[in-house]
């Protein structure tokens, strides 16, 4: 739904790293395990709304991440919380934007090195740590640009297609040279 046209990409990483999307194959792979029925249940009897559950996310927003936390500690589930600015995300532990770029990476043969990402929020530190060019759109963080080889000018979509114009024009190199990416854990 935010995108009509998958087949422009060899690999998408999904729900925060833990489904991975294959246009050409017309297959979708999902690398970890979504939060147990148990979970859900305490959801619906904790009455936390709204929220939404993906193959492998569990989504809702601030100010249920004291709630979600305690029923993940009641459950003595290995999972974690990420957040994303309102959002609230559950995925297994370990599980994140970089674990499922470097799962693409491997299999597409692409090294770390040849890697651009732009970011906004918290679930992005990990993902542009792993790059070896992390850009933050204008409306980012203050931490995420802090980390960053370049903040863009404009905000949300129109700071992508900044990035995307700058990479035609000179491929970044007017950035000088680069940090080698952190290794991801996973």
């Amino acid at each position: 739904s935010v995108c009509g046209a998958l087949e422009c990409f060899a690999a998408i990483v999904a729900e925060n790293g833990g489904l991975i999307v294959w246009p050409a194959e017309a297959r979708q792979e999902v690398l970890g395990e979504p939060v147990p029925e148990t979970f859900l249940q305490e959801i619906m009897h904790r009455d936390v709304k709204p929220y939404s559950v993906g193959k492998v996310v569990f989504a809702t927003w601030r100010p249920h991440e004291t709630v979600v936390l305690q029923i993940i500690q009641d459950l003595g589930l290995e999972f974690q919380i990420i957040f994303n600015k309102g959002a609230v995300m559950v995925l297994p532990s370990g599980m994140n934007k970089a674990t499922g770029l470097a799962h693409v990476l491997k299999w597409l043969e692409i090294p770390p090195e040849n890697v651009v990402g732009v970011g906004d929020a918290e679930n992005d530190h990990a993902f542009l740590d792993s790059c070896a060019i992390a850009a933050a759109v204008e409306n980012a963080l203050p931490a995420v640009k802090e980390k960053c080889d370049l903040v863009l000018t404009k905000d949300h979509g129109a700071g992508v297609v900044e990035l995307i114009e700058r990479m035609l024009s000179d491929d970044l190199q007017s950035l000088g040279p680069r940090r080698p990416p952190a290794p991801t854990s996973r």
